[in-house]
Formats: structure tokens, C-alpha cells, sequence
């Protein structure tokens, strides 16, 4: 057993899915190591000692290497904050960092033999996250999560890669707590792409949000319309305050919307001719991929399971929507000619990839911001697909989080 307390020497080579350097502690085992950059030479501790790996803790850096930079954010550092991993990287290694995440993903987990696949850039490396959640300290306080130790949640003073218009509901709301529930354990502040804000009580007893028309009126009084909500429903959230919406609390965006709407864009692009053709929209959220569907022709079927997120999309003719698991919906639609699907991070069900099987359709658009479950389903489709073309996008700049737009092609 390597001694936790000694101080070693390592090399960092490269950075893996989750953001964290990796280097070869002296008996050849992979360490993984927080905030460090390919090149570092740095002194760590062990945090984890597993047989096979070893995670350790940054001490020092001995020698920089070529890519590392200041971090822009204070909390990075001072607090250790969990939510970026990596603002101590430059953008061409983030980049290079990701396009690698993805191409090992897919050699890795779905036995391809590819190279890394192109990244399209982020057109704004900061302020570009539409949707922010803050949880509760013990001190009663909110803000993020640290790194380490895990739980602590430290007071957020402003956030880098927020929006400006979620930062300037933070200091109204930071500056004047009365206003948000007790017994709140999270509070998320979010812009949707019509530009309406919110502001969202999560975890509330049965007292509701009394304070919620003192909150409304204190962001108006501060020249901020928001729709205020409270999360106390499996359904979703109910407005209890504020003006109406259009889009509701939390219905599923993307959270950098310029970028996921270039996505969308090179996504459908990638379908080919949709004038005449039937095309399945998985896990279609809000409609915005379909809105780009009819456009060009296609009569579309969408999947959605959230109930607020299928409310919350526009009547469109030649759309039809279905609410509910994808699991046991597709397996009963009509047979498509091509499919668009963008999974959460878990990925499509076994019933799902067993219905795009039977289906057949001549092409598979698979959007996903989780290249291991991303790989693990092509590998599942691979008896009926082959994939044709792969490409990155980064969407979440100074994180180690990466959008994938995969083409599979029928066999």
C-alpha cells in the first residue's frame, strides 16, 4: 500500500473524460489527478488507491506545462469550485482535450476504429449558460458545490460562465434572502430562449413559497420581470408568481443556446432530404429540433417525457406529439424514415435501440452530451448501423463536458 501522506512527482500526459490529468505514478499505474494540464510536472498526494488506478491530490506545480493558464474565475481556486474543470487549460487544449474524450469513447466502448473526431469552437467561451442551480449551505447561505471536500457548498459571489442576466437576478435575490422559501434546499435561476427569466424554489415543505410575490416584485423594482416557480410536483413546477411564461420553469433547454442551435442546425442537416420523409424526434424537448424538421418537409413524430416541455412547445402542423417514456412509446409508432434522437445522459433504453433496429430507418442522427453512453448505444446499433461521421462541439467551454453529433448510416 503506497503511503497517502508522500509526496511524489508526477508527469501529466493528457486529460480524461471528466476533466482530471493523468500521469504514471512510479510502480506504472495510472494516476488521475484534479486541475492539472498536460505537461504539468507537479507533486501530489494519493486521495484513492485502487489496484489498477490511483487518484491523487495537486500540491504544487513544479513545471507548468505549454497549455496551462491563470484561471479567470476566482472561485475556481478560492473555493475549489466543482462546476468548471477546466479554466486552468488554454482554449486550444480544452479543445484538444475533448475531441480526445470522444474518439477514446468511442474506440474504447463501441470498438471503433477512428481517430479523434473535428470540434466546432464555442462562439463565446463565457457568460453563455442560460440556467444556473445554486443549493443551500449549511450556513443557510446559497451557491455551489466544491470540488472536495464532497457536500460543502460555498457562498457564490459571481459566476464566470453564467449569463449576465442570471447574475443580475443573483445579486438582487443574494442581497435580500427574505424573499426566497426557508426550507429551499436549491434555487435555480435560468433565461429560456424567448428571453423570459425565472427564478425556481426546489425542495419546499408544504408552507409552499409565501414570500414568492415579494420576490417577483423585488426583481421588478430592480427593472427584472421574472416568472417565479415552485418545484413541488413530480409534473414539474407551478408559477406562483411573477408574469406569465411561455416557456416553463423547467422545461429542457439547452443551456447554451447559440451553440445548440448551431447543433440542431448540422444535426438535421445531416438527415439529408426531408421533403416527404417521416422522421422520429427522441427525447424532443421543447420542439426546436422539429420546428427545423417541418421546415424542410418532414412529418414528424416527437417523444418527450416531461409534460412541461411538451406544454410548453409550439402547435406546429406536421408534428405529433407523444408523452411518455421513449422506452414504451417508439416501440408503437408508425415506422420512420429517419430518426433524430438526443438522450439524456443515460442514454437510449434497451426498448428504444431495439425499436430502431426493427424500424430500420436509413439514417440515425444521434445528438449526445455523454460520449460513453453515446459509444455503448452505437455499439448496441452496430448489428444494423454503421457510423459514417462523428464531429465534437463545445458547448460547456472551461468544463469537461462535450456535445457529439454522431451519423449512422443503415447497413
Amino acid at each position: 500500500m503506497t503511503d497517502p501522506q508522500a509526496e511524489t512527482a508526477v508527469t501529466i500526459e493528457r486529460i480524461a473524460a471528466g476533466g482530471d490529468g493523468v500521469g504514471r505514478w512510479p510502480d506504472g499505474r495510472v494516476v488521475f489527478v484534479p486541475r492539472t494540464a498536460p505537461g504539468d510536472r507537479v507533486v501530489v498526494t494519493l486521495a484513492l488507491d485502487r489496484p489498477r488506478y490511483l487518484k491523487g491530490e495537486l500540491q504544487r506545480v513544479v513545471e507548468p506545462g505549454p497549455h496551462r493558464v491563470t484561471p479567470s474565475c476566482a472561485h475556481y481556486d478560492d473555493d475549489q469550485c466543482g462546476g468548471c474543470q477546466l479554466q486552468h487549460l488554454d482554449e486550444s487544449a480544452q479543445q484538444a482535450a475533448k475531441r480526445t474524450i470522444v474518439g477514446d469513447a468511442l474506440r474504447r466502448l463501441a470498438g471503433l476504429d477512428v481517430a479523434d473526431p473535428p470540434i466546432e469552437g464555442a462562439d463565446e467561451p463565457w457568460g453563455y449558460r442560460r440556467k444556473i442551480t445554486l443549493s443551500r449551505a449549511e450556513t443557510g447561505g446559497f451557491g455551489f458545490h466544491r470540488r472536495q471536500p464532497l457536500g460543502s457548498v460555498f457562498p457564490l459571489d459571481h459566476c464566470r460562465i453564467a449569463a449576465p442576466s442570471l447574475m443580475e437576478m443573483w445579486q438582487v435575490l443574494r442581497a435580500h434572502p427574505e424573499v426566497i422559501p426557508r426550507r429551499a434546499d436549491r434555487l435555480s435561476l435560468r433565461e429560456d430562449g424567448t428571453g423570459g427569466r425565472h427564478v425556481v424554489a426546489h425542495g419546499v415543505a408544504p408552507d409552499g413559497w409565501p414570500q414568492s410575490g415579494a420576490c417577483a416584485a423585488l426583481l421588478e423594482s430592480a427593472g427584472i420581470e421574472a416568472s417565479i416557480w415552485l418545484a413541488d410536483s413530480p409534473d414539474g413546477a407551478r408559477r406562483v408568481a411573477g408574469p406569465e411564461a411561455r416557456v416553463a420553469g423547467l422545461a429542457f433547454e439547452q443551456i447554451n443556446p447559440a451553440m445548440g442551435a448551431r447543433v440542431r442546425r448540422d444535426a438535421v442537416a445531416r438527415l439529408g432530404s426531408l421533403a416527404g420523409r417521416h422522421v422520429w424526434d427522441l427525447y424532443a424537448g421543447i420542439g426546436e429540433t422539429a420546428s427545423l424538421l417541418v421546415e424542410a418537409g418532414a412529418a414528424v413524430s416527437c417523444v418527450e417525457l416531461a409534460g412541461d416541455a411538451v406544454r410548453s412547445a409550439p402547435e406546429q402542423a406536421g408534428v405529433r406529439w407523444f408523452e411518455g417514456p421513449a422506452e414504451t412509446v417508439v416501440p408503437g409508432l408508425d415506422p420512420p424514415d429517419l430518426v433524430i434522437t438526443n438522450p439524456p445522459r443515460t442514454g437510449m433504453g434497451k426498448a428504444v435501440i431495439e425499436a430502431l433496429l426493427a424500424a430500420a430507418p436509413e439514417r440515425i442522427v444521434y445528438l449526445s452530451c455523454d460520449p460513453a453512453t453515446m459509444a455503448r448505444d452505437i455499439k448496441r446499433l452496430a448489428g444494423g448501423f454503421v457510423v459514417t461521421e462523428v464531429t465534437a462541439y463545445d458547448l460547456f467551454p472551461q468544463t469537461a463536458h462535450v456535445e457529439a453529433v454522431t451519423l449512422l448510416e443503415r447497413r
